[in-house]
């Protein structure tokens, strides 16, 4: 522990994420714990927080930009045939207790509260664990419980008129480079051929490192993957993608993703040997 606003994750002694558990930010970017900066074995970055071109782009973490109407991921809100919005709708993610904090990972306690109160409680259990001496794993899953007293559900700019822009979920917001990083899956390439679709999972290849995502549950890899490289470099599950995803009172939501973060650019063959490793029980 660093104090009682982050928590740094160690990997074989070495630090390789911060987790900002109370950030002091503006109602606009709707503050949100996040993890920042996220690096290799090796010390090279592989996040970016507040970056110019998305200011509520916030590391690793999730967001989503649709409760019941109220805004959990930041910036303007996407409103059906008026375009995108600056609305004064905005949530925030407020931790309430960490029940386990080990070097290794912790499991966290958040309120997920708008103007109308709490909407959601969320359990958080992010874990870090070495794979080689290249690579290591970060497996983050996060339970959506309802703890209003009806039915409620999430939606992305897709569910509200925007094609092409169902993010919302867990987001990893990568590190921008002069060149656009490379992005495949086992059987596609490129942004336009694997964003929207579902894959077992997804590798992110920049100079000298890479990103590889995983669902690691059934319900997790059945989430179409939100890509973009050419505008910024970014990668999220899809919760709501052709349809919101209802909650009813008392019941939850739960998802499962793997990251690998290596040092070098992988290939196919490495990149999947490495997501079975992280995945395997």
């Amino acid at each position: 522990m660093t104090g009682n606003d982050t928590t740094v994750l160690r990997v074989a002694g070495r630090p390789v994420a911060r987790y900002v558990t109370r950030p002091e930010l503006p109602a606009r970017l709707s503050p949100r714990p996040y993890l920042h900066p996220v690096t290799t074995l090796a010390g090279t970055a592989v996040t970016e927080s507040g970056p110019a071109d998305h200011a509520h782009h916030l590391g690793v973490g999730v967001a989503v930009p649709d409760v019941e109407g109220f805004n959990f991921w930041g910036g303007r809100t996407y409103v059906r045939d008026r375009g995108p919005t600056e609305l004064d709708n905005h949530g925030s993610q407020r931790h309430v207790a960490f029940q386990l904090c080990d070097p290794d990972g912790f499991v966290q306690e958040l309120r997920w509260v708008a103007a109308r109160g709490e909407l959601l409680r969320e359990r958080r259990t992010v874990a870090a664990a070495g794979l080689t001496d290249r690579a290591w794993a970060l497996d983050l899953t996060f339970s959506l419980t309802n703890v209003t007293e009806g039915p409620l559900s999430l939606g992305s700019p897709a569910t509200n008129g925007r094609p092409g822009a169902a993010y919302g979920g867990f987001f990893w917001r990568a590190r921008k480079e002069a060149a656009p990083p490379r992005v495949f899956t086992a059987d596609g390439e490129g942004e336009a051929e694997v964003h929207g679709r579902s894959a077992d999972w997804l590798a992110l290849a920049g100079a000298g490192w890479t990103l590889v995502f995983a669902g690691a549950t059934e319900r997790t890899r059945s989430d179409p993957w939100f890509v973009r490289t050419e505008e910024y470099p970014g990668v999220g599950s899809s919760l709501a993608c052709g349809d919101r995803l209802p909650i009813p009172p008392g019941g939850t939501a739960v998802r499962r993703i793997v990251t690998v973060v290596a040092d070098g650019r992988l290939d196919r063959d490495a990149a999947a040997l490495l997501v079975r490793k992280a995945v395997s029980p």
